[in-house]
């Protein structure tokens, strides 16, 4: 900025700060991620009939579909939802990995392991770092509405587990996604079956 230009600038607000007081100086800055979310639970009503699944081991397998591409972040993610479904109490035996090359396969391998029914639900990991181009918002976008179909049109839960990142950083801090998918899948999967079982019963 030139000397000409600063001088105008203090003239205009000689005291930038003189409308202030103390309080509004002292105020914290808002908390940016904040707004990210909004706070507070679902509630329901004790009135109604209420089907909710739980993040538990399930009698049928799990089958995990898992990009190579960004291979460092997504073997991570891969890792973390294995250790999920240990802790849900999925035996190893029935877990089946796919791995695709990328992000934009994962939806064509979530259909086809949901087409076999040998499997209660389906995870997808994968990781979209933005570039320079506009390849990341069409593989991003292709690989949310693609996994969105393979669910829609099996009926076998399938849970979303891509990273869609500016950078590398913002990837390491969102790593336990791949858990977070294997909660959403294993809870879809069980209020499904108890949909059917209800169903069943008439």
């Amino acid at each position: 900025m030139s000397e000409r230009v600063e001088d105008e600038v203090a003239e205009e607000d000689p005291e930038p700060d003189q409308d202030l007081d103390e309080d509004q100086e002292d105020e914290p800055e808002p908390d940016s991620g904040s707004a990210e979310h909004a706070p507070g639970d679902l509630r329901i009503p004790g009135d109604v009939t209420v089907l909710e699944g739980e993040p538990r081991g399930s009698k049928r397998g799990v089958g995990l579909v898992v990009s190579r591409f960004n291979g460092e972040i997504t073997t991570r993610l891969l890792e973390g939802a294995l250790e999920e479904l240990d802790r849900a109490g999925v035996p190893r035996e029935s877990i089946t990995v796919m791995p695709v090359p990328g992000a934009f396969e994962l939806p064509l391998a979530a259909m086809a392991l949901a087409k076999t029914r040998r499997y209660a639900c389906v995870i997808a990991l994968g990781c979209v770092i933005r570039g320079e181009t506009p390849h990341f918002d069409f593989v991003a976008s292709e690989a949310a509405s693609g996994l969105q179909l393979a669910a829609l049109e099996t009926g076998v839960p399938v849970s979303f587990g891509v990273l869609t990142v500016e950078n590398a950083e913002q990837a390491e801090a969102r790593i336990d996604k791949g858990a977070e998918a294997v909660r959403s899948g294993l809870e879809m999967a069980d209020v499904f079956s108890q949909l059917r079982v209800a169903a069943s019963a008439g």
